[in-house]
């Protein structure tokens, strides 16, 4: 069996405590307790909770901008729309401490913000991409200006899902169903899509329930 270096145990539980119980509300004390290795230990590796906060944002947007680059030409399906956002939603439950207490969290970590900032246009952009493939294949009907706000909207939606979904259940935050974001963005899609896309991304979406 291959053992997990201290580094990255360290990495490894305090993502599981700032989503399980919020960033605010973890302490290195309380990190290194969960790891049962002394606060010498941790230190050795991390000098502050804010280079462990940061690191997790690095192995977060390395993910999401792999995911997001999109090819502008492609000819993209309906089926590859959906294992898309599925991906995404995913990929925001894994470091869903980020998505849950946002402005705080970028408030005090300010040399992030920028960084979430490319996050958030890159998204932005793949929508547009996935968009302009549906209307050049003929499968979506929209105006220009239509366009924008969708894309917005579904970048909106993308960056705060998270956190709505967890007021249902503040009491367990470990229960996260990425499946009902990907239902509800796929609905923000479906006003614009010709009839028989329509039933097909309908169909599609009630899957991810």
């Amino acid at each position: 069996m291959t053992k997990i270096k201290t580094r990255d145990r360290i990495l490894n539980t305090s993502l599981m405590l700032f989503n399980s119980v919020g960033e605010p509300n973890v302490t290195t004390l309380l990190i290194s307790d969960e790891l049962d290795i002394s606060p010498g230990n941790l230190y050795y590796h991390f000098k502050s909770k804010g280079d462990i906060v940061e690191e997790l944002f690095e192995r977060f947007e390395e993910e999401m901008l792999d995911l997001l680059t999109v090819p502008e030409d492609a000819e993209i399906s309906l089926d590859q729309k959906g294992f898309f956002l599925h991906m995404l939603f995913e990929s925001v439950s894994r470091y869903r401490f980020i998505y849950q207490d946002l402005v705080n969290v970028l408030s005090r970590y300010n040399q992030l913000q920028t960084r979430f900032r490319r996050i958030l246009k890159k998204k932005t952009t793949a929508f547009r991409t996935i968009c302009e493939s549906f209307r050049r294949q003929g499968m979506m009907e929209i105006e220009p200006e239509q366009l924008q706000s969708l894309c917005e909207q579904l970048t909106l939606t993308a960056c705060y899902w998270s956190s709505f979904d967890t007021l249902s259940h503040l009491h367990d935050r470990e229960s996260v169903d990425p499946g009902k974001g990907v239902y509800q963005m796929m609905h923000l899609v479906i006003p614009f899509l010709g009839i028989e896309e329509q039933e097909e991304a309908k169909l599609m979406s009630r899957d991810y329930l």
